[in-house]
């Protein structure tokens, strides 16, 4: 099993998994801060990620995604989830957590720049879009965004959003 952490600093623990099965893990860690040392030094304001297709079962993301664009940039949300489901594979998890939407930190924090909340995640569904246009008012992004991912496992505790999604790839090649 191969897992990117994302925003590592200098942690190396995987916090979240949706099963009990223990494998061994061979974890890349991503980081902006080269004091951290990470595996991989990149800022995620900026796409592409540096991995080929298809090359990671997990991606980890820890208090991560607020601190990446800005509310209402919707181009460089799809942008950014796009990519992380280029890079995993098939049935691939992105897990992660974020401050809650009644959390203090959600704006409490000088660093945070938007929200990750399980309505996000609407957007990032196709079976959402499907189900949806044309009876709701969601806003039908399908025209830059194709990839996929359904949510798993979503708790909002009030204080921390955590989640779990699968990258749905189906018969394209990703």
């Amino acid at each position: 099993m191969k897992i990117l952490l994302l925003g590592a600093g200098n942690s190396r623990k995987i916090r979240l998994q949706h099963s009990d099965e223990q494998r061994a893990a061979e974890i890349v860690t991503l980081d902006f801060d080269p004091n951290c040392k990470p595996d991989v030094w990149h800022d995620l304001n900026y796409m592409p990620l540096p991995f080929k297709d298809n090359e990671f079962d997990q991606i980890h993301a820890y208090e991560v995604l607020e601190h990446i664009g800005r509310q209402g940039e919707w181009k460089k949300f799809f942008e950014e989830f796009s990519e992380y489901w280029r890079v995993l594979k098939p049935g691939g998890r992105l897990c992660g957590t974020s401050p809650s939407v009644g959390s203090r930190w959600l704006w409490g924090d000088p660093g945070h720049t938007r929200v990750i909340s399980p309505e996000c995640f609407v957007f990032l569904s196709q079976a959402e879009y499907k189900k949806q246009v044309g009876h709701t008012s969601i806003t039908d992004y399908r025209h830059i965004y194709s990839a996929d991912f359904e949510p798993l496992w979503l708790k909002d505790d009030g204080e921390s959003f955590s989640f779990i999604l699968e990258a749905m790839k189906g018969n394209t090649d990703g």
